[in-house]
């Protein structure tokens, strides 16, 4: 019985270090943000995991794009070690303003994207975008960083496909204007 339960013990820890492994390959080494597949992944997960389907449907979430303006000159002109550390910070910079109202992942080179599930209202997505552009807009010293940003105020539930698609129209409305701004679609 000893030798059986010693056994269950280390099955159960080398399964927990698998999974613990998974889960880290999902991560983006450079950022430490979710990658594009765990993000997606969570996505439908929060959208799914709520209480009863009646609440579900009255439910309302933003998703945001954001692409980093101009990254290949950074990368070009700085070399790639400023760019990744560009990387680092804005990734971090959307941890610290968006994590506790939900989730952030790298799904690009220079792309990212957040969602956002727990309540919060246009004007406070907007002082929190306006925060993050002003945040980004010193990190080198040399040139300022900026970003391009779709928003989409969606219902839960949405499709992937439709989340990436409307937020993708949203980020190019947003290049269109001149870049370093955000544009905001609403369903």
């Amino acid at each position: 019985i000893s030798l059986n339960f010693i056994l269950i013990v280390i099955i159960l820890i080398i399964y927990n270090y698998m999974k613990h492994r998974e889960y880290m390959g999902e991560m983006d080494a450079l950022t430490n943000v979710m990658g594009r597949r765990l993000f997606l992944n969570y996505c439908t997960k929060c959208q799914n995991d709520r209480d009863d389907i009646d609440n579900k449907s009255k439910r309302k979430g933003w998703f945001l794009f954001i692409d980093i303006d101009w990254f290949k000159q950074i990368n070009d002109t700085l070399g790639h070690t400023v760019g990744d550390e560009t990387l680092k910070q804005i990734a971090e910079s959307l941890k610290n303003i968006f994590s506790s109202y939900g989730a952030v992942g790298r799904v690009g080179g220079d792309e990212f994207a957040v969602i956002i599930n727990e309540k919060m209202t246009k004007e406070q997505l907007e002082e929190q975008l306006k925060k993050f552009l002003l945040d980004i807009s010193t990190i080198l010293p040399e040139r300022t960083v900026s970003c391009s940003i779709g928003v989409y105020h969606f219902g839960f539930p949405k499709s992937q496909k439709e989340l990436l698609t409307r937020t993708d129209d949203a980020l190019y409305k947003a290049k269109e204007k001149g870049r370093a701004c955000y544009v905001i679609l609403d369903e």
